[in-house]
């Protein structure tokens, strides 16, 4: 389904792209020389614009974190990006993740804002998989005009978000592993 100029900007804000890298940094010694500027190179074919980096503003010894390290980055999409990235996710990212059966509706808050974990960022197809030596997540949020929950599911579907429905939670609820019963004590 292609996504219409006016329907996205009556719809959508802006779509905010994030990774979180502190656990990289923290265990290669050569961090910021060989791995970042390939994660930038990554992040930056996906959203399509050069990421902001986001540093630690505190130390943290167990977590051999050191106040200034950079623990990730993000974009914020908007326009002609925003629709773009939009489609492709939709499109090709969301069928391509692995056992993917729809966006459980739980992922919107009471402000309308979707987030979506994408833990693999190989899903996307700017990226080839055989290339890339670095392996991270994403987080999508996508944050409405429209305020309110249900206002906004309205919306994601509209726009062709893949949401899961009610019928289809109920399946994937009885399929789950039930709970371990206690072993019954004989009485004395």
């Amino acid at each position: 389904m292609a996504i219409t100029k006016a329907t996205t900007q009556l719809g959508l804000q802006k779509i905010v792209v994030n990774t979180g890298i502190g656990r990289l940094s923290t265990s290669n010694a050569h961090f910021e020389e060989k791995m970042l500027p390939e994660i930038i190179a990554e992040f930056k074919a996906i959203t399509g614009q050069q990421p902001a980096l986001r540093k630690a503003r505190a130390s943290i010894a167990g977590f051999k974190l050191r106040q200034g390290m950079i623990v990730g980055m993000n974009a914020t999409l908007r326009g002609k990006r925003m629709r773009d990235f939009l489609e492709r996710l939709n499109a090709i990212v969301l069928p391509r993740v692995r056992d993917f059966r729809g966006i459980d509706p739980k992922n919107i808050d009471g402000n309308g804002n979707l987030t979506i974990g994408i833990k693999e960022h190989t899903a996307f197809p700017e990226i080839i998989p055989e290339n890339s030596k670095i392996d991270f997540g994403l987080e999508v949020t996508m944050v409405p005009l429209v305020r309110g929950r249900e206002r906004s599911i309205a919306l994601y579907e509209a726009l062709g978000v893949p949401l899961k429905k009610a019928g289809d939670m109920a399946r994937t609820r009885s399929v789950a592993p039930k709970a371990k019963s206690k072993s019954k004590r004989t009485a004395k």
